[in-house]
């Protein structure tokens, strides 16, 4: 593309990349300036010379030296960049039905399930923790929400493959430094807002209002879908420009579920909409799954799948990986893993381990909390892990460059009187609670899911991921050692 094509005034010169990673080699490629949580831009531009770039766009004062470089300055260097790399990459989202989900819990998800659901009928991809995934193609996560180049260019190479609906997460971060300022939502969901990410927003309102933009900026014709039993619910939507629709159990709301039943290995519960009444079975469990299944319902029938087009996929939905995973090997006892990483994620995980665990039985938890994040919240899991598990193993989860053994020690600060032991390393403590636990037992797994790393202060760490370890632990420790006896 010629940088005229982008900019006015410019010369006619070839623009074959864009760049805001000043390291990446990105021959002919326009360099953004653009100020992140640890770096600025603007002191990188030398390297991103180095590096292939022909063109440089700041906002603040630089050395101008290279005559043979195109120097443009702009008032906000990211909303140019969200403009460019759309215009760049040919509008990839204008062409396809963009679902946008965003909340502290449940987006991974509700993401997954649209793509499930929605694939077979049409064409549709994903981009989110736990991977970006587009018909054949599965390749392993990027952020959350992908840094602006990046989504663009996901977004048309999704295209290019047909894609013609795409399913993506939305965090709080990603929002407010305006990653998704130009993508063009169809859908947006709000799931819920609870304690998460307070060391990067400071405060509950301020990542309210993180959310909130979100919202605030869908176009008229959008659809925004959110949920009534959240504090935050209603509030999220107060000032969006397009159709609002709920969904909730507790309150009354466009899609309300009016009667549910949990059971360890399904949820039958009745939905009422539009005047009528649906029965329904999914193998989705614990009450929080069913809030996520009436999102991906909405937000399908928003978009003109019906309800009984649905009923049939519900019962069998995929396992979306690491979140609420039931590992089953034969073994007589219950194990979970899940992504659950916040106090409200971890409660929910604790309440249905609660409900499934038989009387007189044990629940085994194994949970740590990430270094150099929310330092908060980690007594605060200690109590309630102290409320509902009866054996904790407090271990390592991404502690970046912080020592385990006082992210752990900060977490037992809440545990007042059960049981509890210090294992730094994550593989060593899933297969002490397979050896302890005992029939009728359920160990939960907690924080990492299926993620194949661990953030140590080098960098990231290849890891097998928790639901790997505890098929392997309980093939290997469980009934190898019942063979020996």
């Amino acid at each position: 593309m010629k940088l005229n094509e982008l900019f006015e005034n410019v010369p006619d010169i070839e623009i074959k990349s864009l760049m805001a990673d000043s390291r990446r080699k990105r021959p002919d490629s326009i360099f953004f300036c653009v100020k992140g949580m640890m770096f600025d831009g603007h002191r990188f531009v030398e390297q991103a010379i180095q590096n292939g770039a022909k063109v440089i766009v700041y906002s603040e004062s630089i050395a101008c030296t290279h005559p043979e470089v195109t120097y443009i300055r702009v008032k906000d260097v990211n909303a140019v960049f969200n403009k460019v790399a759309d215009a760049f990459y040919g509008y990839p989202s204008h062409k396809m039905t963009v679902y946008g989900v965003t909340g502290t819990n449940g987006k991974s998800s509700i993401a997954c399930i649209i793509r499930d659901l929605l694939d077979p009928v049409s064409p549709t991809g994903y981009i989110g923790t736990i991977a970006i995934e587009y018909g054949n193609v599965k390749l392993p996560p990027l952020l959350t929400t992908p840094d602006i180049d990046d989504l663009h260019g996901i977004l048309k190479d999704m295209l290019d493959a047909g894609i013609r609906n795409v399913a993506m997460e939305a965090s709080s971060i990603g929002i407010d430094q305006g990653r998704v300022d130009a993508i063009d939502f169809d859908v947006g969901i709000f799931t819920n807002l609870t304690h998460d990410h307070l060391d990067y927003h400071g405060t509950m309102e301020n990542y309210f209002q993180a959310k909130k933009k979100f919202f605030d900026h869908l176009k008229p014709g959008a659809i925004a879908i959110t949920n009534a039993d959240d504090p935050y619910g209603m509030r999220i939507v107060e000032d969006c420009p397009c159709r609002v629709l709920t969904y909730g159990i507790d309150h009354e709301a466009d899609y309300q579920v009016v009667k549910y039943q949990l059971l360890a290995d399904r949820t039958l519960f009745v939905l009422k909409c539009n005047g009528m009444e649906y029965e329904l079975e999914t193998n989705l469990v614990a009450r929080f799954n069913i809030y996520n299944l009436l999102a991906v319902i909405a937000a399908l029938n928003a978009s003109g799948m019906s309800i009984t087009q649905m009923l049939p996929n519900l019962r069998n939905i995929k396992q979306v990986e690491g979140r609420m995973e039931r590992i089953d090997r034969g073994q007589p006892f219950n194990v979970l893993v899940d992504f659950a990483h916040t106090p409200d994620g971890i409660e929910k995980v604790c309440q249905f381990a609660s409900a499934i665990t038989p009387k007189g039985k044990r629940i085994i938890a194994i949970t740590g909390s990430a270094g150099k994040r929310d330092t908060v919240k980690r007594p605060i899991f200690g109590e309630i892990l102290d409320q509902y598990a009866d054996m904790i193993i407090l271990t390592e989860d991404d502690p970046r460059n912080e020592k385990p053994l006082d992210i752990a020690r900060q977490i037992a600060s809440g545990i007042h009187r059960k049981p509890y032991t210090i294992i730094e390393d994550r593989y060593d403590a899933i297969r002490q609670a397979v050896e302890i636990a005992q029939e009728g037992d359920t160990i939960i797994i907690l924080g990492k899911g299926d993620e194949k790393f661990i953030y140590r202060e080098f960098g990231r760490e290849p890891y097998e991921g928790d639901d790997a370890i505890a098929r392997e632990v309980i093939d290997q420790y469980w009934f190898g050692k019942g063979e020996k006896e």
